[in-house]
């Protein structure tokens, strides 16, 4: 596993280096095109396989609990370790790199130092179970560092073993997320939940989606997704994520001041 911008450019050859100083050919089989993450093969030239950390439990994380981040720190120093704590949870960035910019939700903050590097590499728990890829830096501030959360990855790398390809499920809305300021703004019956609506350069819902199949309509209001509410930490593109492609979801929704059901079968997000 490494992020999706470390293995940004189609056209590069990729080659991975040990700790022993041995190199290897690496092929780039997926790369996750909703998260920043990607699937990489390598192949040992003895045929043995490679040393694996265990995957741990994201979903089980605590503020406050001991965290442990492996890289390359400056490209420089090989497989350099810090520690500190997990300092947040649910984070939302907006991070931007040489492969351009792209919107992380869902992230794991931590303190344990994160520097240029260190992209693709674990966050540990004190188990040496991988609880997160770390993936960004907030470059203002001192030690606040960002990690996918390991459960994300668990999917990405069923769905290669499943298909040979990253599939991410899709609903073909676009909303507003709901927050007391936008339903003040906008007279909304809710503070919390995603209004679905358009803009010039798409609709509010995408034709022949599964959102369009199930019925839903600009100006509805989607306040849960299979009994858990749309929040601030739990964004609507959030919640889908956790879903594969072909699982059916009940959506409660708001119209004209009214609550009902509908029932949407998640199909795979198109290329773009």
């Amino acid at each position: 596993l490494t992020n999706k911008h470390v293995v940004a450019d189609e056209k590069a050859s990729y080659t991975v280096l040990t700790n022993d100083g041995k190199r290897y050919e690496a092929s780039v089989i997926a790369r996750d095109p909703v998260q920043d993450l990607a699937v990489v093969k390598i192949i040992p030239a003895s045929g043995s396989p490679f040393p694996t950390l265990a995957l741990g439990d994201s979903d089980a994380i605590k503020l406050g609990q001991t965290a442990i981040a492996i890289g390359n720190a400056l490209g420089e120093f090989r497989n350099t370790v810090s520690v500190g704590i997990v300092s947040g949870l649910s984070r939302a960035i907006d991070a931007g790199g040489a492969s351009g910019a792209e919107h992380l939700e869902g992230l794991i903050q931590t303190d344990a130092a994160i520097n240029p590097g260190n992209s693709g590499g674990p966050l540990l728990n004190l188990r040496g179970e991988v609880i997160g890829i770390n993936t960004a830096v907030a470059q203002d501030a001192e030690n606040i560092g960002f990690a996918i959360p390991i459960n994300k990855a668990k999917r990405d790398i069923a769905s290669v073993e499943k298909t040979g390809r990253i599939s991410v499920p899709f609903l073909g809305v676009r909303y507003t997320l709901i927050t007391p300021e936008v339903a003040k703004r906008d007279g909304l019956p809710v503070e919390e939940g995603a209004f679905i609506r358009g803009g010039e350069d798409s609709p509010a819902v995408t034709p022949n989606s599964p959102a369009a199949t199930a019925g839903l309509q600009a100006e509805d209001i989607i306040t849960q997704i299979n009994g858990e509410k749309i929040t601030a930490d739990k964004p609507l593109a959030l919640l889908v994520q956790k879903y594969a492609v072909g699982d059916t979801i009940t959506l409660t929704i708001l119209r004209g001041g009214k609550t009902m059901t509908v029932s949407a079968v998640l199909a795979e997000r198109p290329q773009l």
